[in-house]
């Protein structure tokens, strides 16, 4: 069976960034596959412009169990910026704000309160420049500091990197939410009089209850729900994949639609991105 390397990507402030042009910065419910390549390249302390970022888009495919999207938060944001000068870098935030000619430049920039996912990756080739057991340990130990999104959304808790052999990527996100350590920890204390009603306390459970769609993303309240009505309330989660890899990592039966996101690496140091096709599924995960 194939192995897969599953991880937590909690935060309690993260951004999940779309097309940005302009005064308006707009945000996704879920993270881009971009992002978090770039997290894992993080930890292992790839730069920027280091060659290798191309074997790690390329090599490795990426499957994302999406548990809570978080609540919307717009910020209206002001920094100040050089004019536009040929032939100028700038190597610090101090050197740019030397400069005489400072302008101000405003945009809205979205950012999600109290997102919950997970992450599975596996390997594409033989020839990949990192075995799976190279990636957990980077995650347990990483080089630089790993955060979802932006420097300012730094993870709410440890990415808890597991290694596992699965029929397949849905089957080992399933595993991972039914057992992972993420989802045991709990608002309240075990020793509480309430403790047989652990589960409605979980941070996973409150962070559901903030879904903004509950029929997309498929969160039942399965402990207010009638014993003989869960049948029809199993709860469902979004998983997502690229397309390319939904028959043989996911369940081509459960693929609801398929969306083209921007967010396959093309250049690290240019900032470009190509179009990915990616598909979408609803799975029973309890």
């Amino acid at each position: 069976m194939p192995r897969y390397l599953t991880f937590a990507l909690i935060a309690p402030l993260s951004a999940f960034g779309g097309v940005a042009v302009g005064e308006r910065r707009d945000g996704f419910d879920r993270p881009a596959r971009s992002a978090i390549l770039g997290l894992v390249a993080a930890c292992l302390g790839l730069t920027r412009d280091d060659p290798r970022q191309d074997d790690l888009a390329r090599d490795y495919g990426l499957a994302l169990l999406c548990h809570a999207p978080g609540q919307l938060l717009t910020d209206f944001h002001t920094a100040q910026m050089p004019s536009a000068q040929r032939n100028t870098r700038f190597r610090t935030r101090a050197q740019e704000l030397a400069t005489p000619d400072l302008n101000t430049t405003l945009s809205r920039r979205d950012y999600r309160a109290g997102s919950w996912h997970l992450g599975a990756l596996w390997l594409r080739t033989e020839t990949a420049p990192w075995s799976l057991d190279d990636l957990a340990q980077a995650m347990r130990t990483p080089v630089f500091t790993p955060y979802l999104g932006r420097k300012s959304c730094p993870l709410g808790l440890p990415l808890a990197p597991d290694l596992q052999d699965h029929e397949n990527a849905v089957s080992a996100l399933r595993d991972r939410y039914r057992q992972g350590p993420e989802g045991r920890l709990s608002l309240t204390s075990s020793s509480s009089p309430q403790a047989e009603h652990q589960e409605r306390t979980t941070l996973r459970h409150t962070l559901a209850r903030t879904a903004p769609n509950r029929r997309h993303w498929a969160e039942w309240d399965r402990l207010t729900t009638p014993a003989e009505a869960q049948s029809e309330h199993t709860m469902r989660h979004m998983i997502v994949m690229d397309q390319q890899d939904a028959d043989q990592h996911g369940l081509p039966d459960e693929t609801i639609q398929t969306v083209f996101r921007r967010d396959q690496p093309r250049s690290r140091t240019r900032w470009q991105f190509d179009l990915r096709e990616e598909a979408v599924m609803t799975v029973p995960v309890l």
